[in-house]
């Protein structure tokens, strides 16, 4: 493991499994969310289901929302980009 600081902290490296990282990765947000963001919002919504299910249940439905909306993003975006070039080389 290794650490280095920075002003906000330590940072550690860690070891994960291809398909954690992949499970991670579908939590994503946006594209730039890191994965200590993404473990901080799954243990944030662990502590609240113990107390709020419900709660818990909303946020993780904004959670696939906002991923769902960043995946139709980036679809259009790839595609604007193709019919662009298609564009400049005519």
């Amino acid at each position: 493991m290794t650490i280095k600081k920075t002003p906000i902290g330590k940072i550690t490296t860690i070891k994960l499994l291809e398909e954690t990282k992949m499970r991670l990765e579908k939590l994503r947000e946006h594209k730039k969310e890191s994965y200590d963001d993404i473990l901080r919002k799954i243990l944030y919504v662990l502590n609240i289901s113990r107390d709020d299910p419900e709660k818990a249940k909303k946020i993780l439905e904004r959670i696939s929302e906002l991923r769902e909306r960043m995946i139709r993003e980036e679809k259009e975006r790839k595609k604007n980009e193709k019919e662009e070039k298609e564009n400049q080389s005519e």
